[in-house]
């Protein structure tokens, strides 16, 4: 097989609900999964005709509670429901269930002999919902019955370690007869990856119905074909990332992505959700990753760990970049250049000379926000709530600092010419501005001010609407994502975005 087959995975309520959704995607997968544990119960009766209904190969699987399905009634329902799907096969095998999906202690020979029969192929399935699964190699073989079936095991991760272990364990893998998946969120590189993990197939959902698989962290197929490319990546492809904590959300991977498919490149960009930072670099290190975006709360503390740095990051002492080279991680900034283009765009200044700005936060991309306000000559405040922090970081750069809040309004005041915010208040949220995703919520605006939101999700903060609705000139964070993402993808891949 020479990629990992994409399985759409069907939780609808009714038969039709689903062959609406096969219908949709088809294009992007190669075969369906029916989860019978969602249909109706008038519904689970009538599975048998599904195969045929969608015309393509179909895997049936009918999920108990205890493995994070729906199913209730118990095995001896369960076992009926399954003779059921298999009964009357017919000649035309491609009018069958091709694939079933039995769990590890879920054993009736006349089922297993029914499938075996019928040419149906056996998944042969373990689940385990709250913890890691050790020793995959040997699980892999006792799951496998002599090669007659499918091993599968997926496993909820702790941390990305985990993760970083089952890709691991991979690797001595010689055959591509099985299906290891790490679920959730941290996750998401085994199914991205799958090819690197020699699986026989990867799972999707569709977006229609995403709530219901939302523990497993599906991705739907068209991100995965369009932004992922995922029927192109193999075992020669280039792997690069992107790690911080809890990275709910970011553009990047569209923008590199994009960017490697414009250029005919085999890479792939990928999001590592990583609580700490040194967890990013394990996995790097041990699946090949060649280079890392790294953004909050990493931007300083990754130093720790890189091997040379830029002039730019020994300046700012926070890097948003890291690339291998010869065994070495080297760590580089272009949070500030990014974000000098795009201010400079924004505001229509070739510099920001005679102007006072205001830098709200104090973290690794405030310290990259300075050090671009010193280079395009600005005078500033830093205003933090940690008011030792602020103090910290200005004097690295000659600025004034002052804590944030009701206290420091008549400077906020004075400084407000260009207003630049550097937290994360206000990110995925929207609605009206508050305490809780407003960090200046004290300050009533003019409407002279220019308001720079480094944040682009959502693409007017709560901040940023309460600025507009005043008259300001307001911007998010999104060119500046695009800027420093294009010099990112120079120093990746040495060629210009």
């Amino acid at each position: 097989m020479s990629r990992p087959l994409v399985c759409l995975t069907l939780t609808g309520k009714t038969l039709a609900e689903d062959v609406a959704m096969v219908n949709k995607y088809k294009s992007y997968i190669d075969i369906a999964e029916l989860r019978a544990d969602y249909l109706d119960d008038n519904e689970r009766l009538l599975i048998r005709a599904f195969p045929q209904m969608v015309g393509i190969p179909c895997i049936l699987t009918i999920r108990r509670k205890i493995d994070g399905g729906e199913f209730l009634d118990g095995e001896a329902n369960r076992t009926i429901l399954f003779a059921r799907a298999l009964a009357f096969a017919d000649e035309d095998k491609r009018k069958n269930f091709e694939y079933i999906d039995f769990e590890e202690d879920f054993r009736v020979p006349s089922l297993q002999d029914a499938a075996l029969a019928f040419g149906i192929k056996t998944i042969r399935s373990v689940h385990s919902m709250d913890k890691p699964i050790e020793n995959l190699t040997q699980r892999l073989e006792s799951l496998s019955n002599g090669g007659l079936e499918i091993p599968k095991i997926a496993f909820m991760p702790k941390s990305l370690d985990d993760v970083t272990k089952l890709f691991n364990e991979a690797s001595e893998l010689k055959d591509s007869n099985h299906i290891l998946i790490a679920m959730g969120p941290l996750g998401l590189p085994s199914r991205i990856l799958s090819a690197k993990l020699k699986n026989y197939l990867t799972f999707t959902s569709p977006i229609e119905t995403a709530s219901n698989t939302s523990t497993l962290a599906h991705l739907d197929p068209i991100t995965l074909n369009d932004v992922y490319n995922f029927k192109n990546i193999n075992e020669s492809t280039n792997i690069f990332g992107i790690t911080g904590w809890p990275l709910t959300s970011t553009s990047s991977p569209i923008i590199h992505n994009n960017g490697y498919k414009s250029h005919n490149m085999n890479n792939v960009y990928i999001p590592l959700k990583a609580e700490r930072v040194e967890q990013a670099i394990f996995f790097a290190n041990c699946t090949g990753i060649k280079g890392l975006s790294v953004t909050v709360p990493h931007k300083e503390q990754v130093l720790r760990f890189v091997q040379g740095m830029d002039e730019k990051v020994n300046a700012i002492g926070a890097s948003n970049t890291i690339v291998k080279q010869d065994d070495e991680w080297l760590a580089y900034n272009t949070d500030a250049s990014g974000f000098a283009k795009s201010l400079t765009e924004f505001t229509g200044l070739k510099n920001l000379r005679g102007k006072k700005v205001a830098i709200i936060g104090a973290g690794g991309a405030a310290r990259a926000i300075c050090y671009a306000v010193k280079k395009l000559h600005g005078k500033a405040c830093i205003f933090n709530r940690t008011v030792s922090k602020a103090k910290n970081l200005a004097k690295e750069f000659g600025f004034k600092y002052a804590s944030l809040g009701t206290e420091s309004l008549n400077l906020l005041r004075k400084y407000s010419n260009v207003i630049i915010q550097t937290t994360s208040k206000g990110m995925n949220q929207t609605g009206e501005a508050s305490e809780e995703n407003d960090p200046i919520f004290f300050y009533d605006f003019t409407g002279r001010e220019m308001l720079f939101d480094i944040i682009y999700v959502p693409s007017s903060t709560p901040v940023m609407t309460r600025a507009a609705l005043a008259g300001c000139k307001v911007c998010n964070g999104y060119n500046m994502l695009k800027y420093q993402g294009y010099e990112q993808f120079e120093l990746f891949t040495g060629q210009a975005y």
